[in-house]
């Protein structure tokens, strides 16, 4: 990758908070604080913290250590996609009682 290149994706990254009203749509609670291991790297880092990409057709949640794809969600007429495949697992916290 170019120097433009890397400086566009730093322009237009965010972190993983930027996708919390999303992730709260599909699985119904607050996910930013709930932790995920990269499938590429190992790394365990709470949804939060997750370098996000909002400028696509969907949102797309990178590993901050590697920058691997752990995330895609993309909303369409027709439904919710959501592609986890990057991540080798997303821990959901139990519900407060």
């Amino acid at each position: 990758m170019d120097d433009e290149t890397i400086d566009l994706n730093q322009a237009l990254m965010l972190d993983g908070n930027a996708a919390a009203g999303l992730m709260q749509e599909i699985f119904g609670l607050e996910m930013t604080s709930n932790p995920a291991e990269c499938a590429n790297c190992g790394n365990v880092s709470e949804m939060g913290g997750l370098l996000a990409f909002a400028h696509a057709p969907g949102m797309v949640l990178r590993c901050p250590a590697c920058q691997e794809v752990m995330v895609r969600i993309v909303q369409t007429p027709n439904g919710t996609y959501l592609d986890a495949r990057g991540a080798a697992y997303v821990r959901l916290a139990p519900p407060a009682a």
